[in-house]
């Protein structure tokens, strides 16, 4: 189980850059992405990544790399024509701030003691059922330890999906404290990326898998992008969007949801970053 999550982990980048249409962006045709990369990057003493372009539909961007592909920051081409550059600068400081306190490292491991209790109590609750009433005292044993090692690997699950929250979290921050006025534009980037995922969802079915596989690389959830934005048939000034969201209040189904995912509700979200700009949208 170990052995299989190491070897998924260390060919997980080639299979992204398969599933998601990822392609090294050409230097000639990206200035403006390299400096943004290499701006970060020198003021943080981080190692240069490969700077990869996706070919997929939504605004997003994602960090990922394995000790055999070494690390890369990918940007979609939505997102290049959907943010201005200092949002962009801003997205980028967040990816970069995964590659620094090493995300993908962390949360690999973090999956591996789930998913033995997994393998063990699926394990003995089969056994359980096989044996039938050949060994009726065993069988059920088996069954309730089973049973036990699925409720443990439920709680691992979840305390992941917190673990991922978290760092999410930690990577706004990076991009908050190395980015000029990083706060103010990271903010106003993800509520672009909400705004307009919201508004493609409807176009979005044929993709649902492509886009899902990975989800918890992005920047932000395309599958609880803010549908109360998804009205939006006109351009709103950044701030505004920003307003929209931060007015919102967060129902319990909003906390709920919240749990099984790997990223933090979008309002407390903004609400963090807001706190660290010291910026009162109202």
């Amino acid at each position: 189980m170990v052995g299989f999550n190491l070897i998924q982990w260390l060919v997980a980048a080639y299979i992204i850059d398969v599933m998601y249409g990822v392609r090294e962006a050409p230097r000639e045709s990206y200035p403006q992405l390299y400096r943004i990369v290499e701006g970060i990057c020198s003021r943080t003493g981080l190692k240069m990544p490969r700077v990869m372009i996706a070919s997929l539909p939504v605004p997003n961007a994602f960090a990922y790399g394995s000790p055999i592909a070494g690390t890369r920051v990918a940007v979609t081409e939505a997102l290049l024509s959907t943010l201005e550059e200092e949002e962009v600068e801003a997205v980028i400081g967040h990816e970069l701030g995964h590659i620094k306190h090493r995300d993908v490292q962390v949360m690999m491991f973090a999956s591996v003691l789930p998913a033995i209790f997994y393998y063990i109590g699926y394990s003995l609750m089969l056994s359980s059922w096989y044996r039938g009433g050949r060994e009726e005292e065993q069988g059920p044993s088996a069954a309730l330890l089973g049973f036990l090692f699925m409720a443990v690997y439920w709680v691992l699950t979840m305390l992941v999906l917190h673990l991922s929250r978290l760092r999410e979290y930690y990577a706004d921050r990076f991009s908050a404290e190395n980015v000029p006025d990083g706060a103010r534009k990271l903010m106003e980037a993800l509520a672009k990326i909400v705004a307009f995922t919201g508004r493609l969802r409807p176009h979005l079915a044929s993709e649902g898998a492509r886009v899902g596989s990975f989800k918890a690389l992005f920047i932000s959830d395309p599958d609880t992008a803010d549908r109360d934005l998804a009205y939006l048939r006109r351009y709103m000034r950044d701030q505004e969007l920003v307003r929209q969201i931060l007015s919102k209040r967060i129902t319990t189904a909003d906390r709920i949801a919240e749990l099984f995912s790997t990223h933090p509700n979008i309002v407390k979200r903004l609400r963090a970053l807001q706190e660290l700009a010291k910026i009162a949208y109202v």
